[in-house]
C-alpha cells in the first residue's frame, strides 16, 4: 500500500518545510509518496525542493490554482500505476498534524468500506480549538454551513469519533486511489480554486456511493484565523475575484455541477434570490435587534 500525498504550494516556504517535516515523522512514513506541486513560487521554494530527494516536485507557472495543482498531482499518480489498496491524500501546506494522522485516516477508511475520510480542523492557540468538522450543503437554498454549528456545547468539547458530511475539504482528505481512475479528477477549468474540493467529493458520493466521513481523531492543526478572509476585499474582488470564496460565478458553476437537472436550470435564480435575501437580512439585523 502507498499513500500519494499531494501538496499544492505557492510561496510560504516555512509552511512547506513544516508540513514535509510532520509527514516524514508519520508512523507509516515509509509508505508515503510526497508530491509537491509548486505553482510558480518566488521565495526560494523551488531551490529548497530541488534538494529534497524524497519529494517529487511538479511545477506550474502561477496559473494552476488549487484545482489545477491537484489535477497535475493526480496526473503524476496515474503514471505510478496505482493499485487497489493505494490512497491519495490532499494536504495544504499551512497545516500540521500528529504522528498517527495518516494511519488514523486509513484505518477509518478501511473500517468503513473504503470511505473518503476528511479531518477536523483545530485552530492554533485557541481556547476552543475545534473550529471545523465538515460542510452541510443545502443545494436548493444555496447554503453551506459547518456540522460544528449543529452540535450542542458538550459535543463540541468531546465530539463523536466519526461524522457524515455532505462534502470534504482539501485541507486533509484521504481517497482510495481507484476512485480517480473510475470517476475522473479535478475540473480546474470550471472550478480552478474554491469549491473544487467539495465538487469532487460530492461526485464520488453520487456516482460511486462512497461515504463521505470526517474522523475526529484525524486532526489538522491550522494557524490562527482559519478560513478565507474576504472582508478586506473590495466588492469586485469579493464577488468576482479568483482568490475569493464568495466568487458568484464559481458558486453558480458549483451548484450547477452538483445539482439535479432541475436544480441546474433554476440555479441562477436561486443564487440571486438567496444572495439578496441574506444581504438584506444582514443589513437590517442591527435595526431589528435594537428594537
Amino acid at each position: 500500500m502507498r499513500v500519494f500525498v499531494l501538496i499544492p504550494v505557492f510561496n510560504r516556504l516555512a509552511h512547506t518545510k513544516k508540513v514535509l517535516g510532520v509527514l516524514r515523522a508519520q508512523s507509516m512514513a515509509s509508505q508515503l509518496r510526497l508530491v509537491v506541486v509548486d505553482d510558480g513560487s518566488t521565495d526560494g521554494t523551488a531551490e529548497y525542493l530541488a534538494g529534497e530527494p524524497d519529494v517529487v516536485t511538479l511545477t506550474g507557472d502561477g496559473n494552476l490554482w488549487w484545482g489545477g495543482a491537484i489535477q497535475k498531482g493526480l496526473a503524476y499518480v496515474r503514471t505510478q500505476l496505482p493499485i487497489d489498496d493505494d490512497f491519495v491524500l490532499f494536504v495544504n501546506n499551512d497545516t500540521w498534524f500528529n504522528v498517527d494522522y495518516v494511519q488514523t485516516l486509513i484505518e477509518t477508511s478501511l473500517l468503513r468500506g473504503g470511505a473518503a475520510v476528511g479531518s477536523v480542523v483545530h485552530e492554533e492557540n485557541c481556547e476552543a480549538p475545534l473550529v471545523s468538522i465538515g460542510p452541510r450543503i443545502n443545494i436548493n437554498r444555496i447554503a453551506v454551513w459547518d456540522v460544528l454549528a449543529e452540535l450542542p456545547a458538550q459535543e463540541r468539547r468531546t465530539p463523536k469519533p466519526v461524522y457524515c458530511v455532505d462534502a470534504l475539504s482539501g485541507r486533509g482528505t484521504l481517497y482510495p486511489a481507484g476512485l480517480f481512475k473510475a470517476h475522473g479528477g479535478m475540473r480546474p477549468r470550471l472550478l480552478p480554486h474554491y469549491l473544487a474540493d467539495y465538487e469532487i467529493a460530492m461526485r464520488f458520493a453520487r456516482d460511486a456511493g462512497v461515504p463521505l466521513l470526517v474522523s475526529s481523531n484525524a486532526i489538522v492543526f491550522s494557524p490562527p484565523v482559519y478560513g478565507n478572509e474576504v472582508a478586506r476585499l473590495d466588492w469586485w474582488e469579493r464577488y468576482f475575484g479568483q482568490r475569493s470564496s464568495s466568487n458568484v460565478i464559481r458558486r453558480l458553476v458549483f451548484y450547477c455541477m452538483v445539482g439535479s437537472p432541475l436544480q441546474r436550470l433554476t440555479a441562477p435564480l436561486r443564487l440571486a434570490y438567496f444572495g439578496i435575501s441574506r444581504y438584506l437580512h444582514q443589513k437590517l439585523k442591527p435595526f431589528t435587534s435594537s428594537k
